[in-house]
């Protein structure tokens, strides 16, 4: 079982794992992990979570919308980065997106690209 799995089980109401939260948004599930992944990483950070997640992962916002809405909201996001924040090595691999082993550098770039969008 994964971390995200794990998370989701906690939360009232969301999908009990990555792989029927996938289905009922309609994407892959690996796409879902980085997904959550991305929300997660983007929550704390200065913009818009759903928009900020949409640049690093290609994912449409309607999609990302979906999926915040399926894992209880924005207020459940905090669960998830706090888990990244804890245990950065276990998601790093799903923003890690130029694979340097440093998913920093890309989230970085990520919202840096996200504010200079003109």
């Amino acid at each position: 079982m994964s971390m995200l799995d794990t998370i989701l089980k906690t939360i009232a109401g969301s999908p009990d794992d990555v792989v029927n939260l996938a289905a009922k948004v309609g994407i892959d599930p690996a796409m879902a992990e980085k997904a959550i992944a991305a929300l997660a990483q983007a929550h704390p950070m200065q913009g818009d979570t759903v928009e900020l997640a949409s640049a690093r992962t290609g994912l449409d916002t309607g999609t990302l919308s979906q999926i915040v809405a399926q894992i209880g909201g924005e207020g459940s996001l905090t669960e998830f980065a706090n888990a990244i924040r804890n245990d950065p090595g276990s998601l790093a691999h799903l923003l890690d997106r130029d694979g340097d082993g440093n998913p920093l550098n890309d989230v970085a770039n990520m919202a840096k690209g996200l504010f200079n969008k003109g």
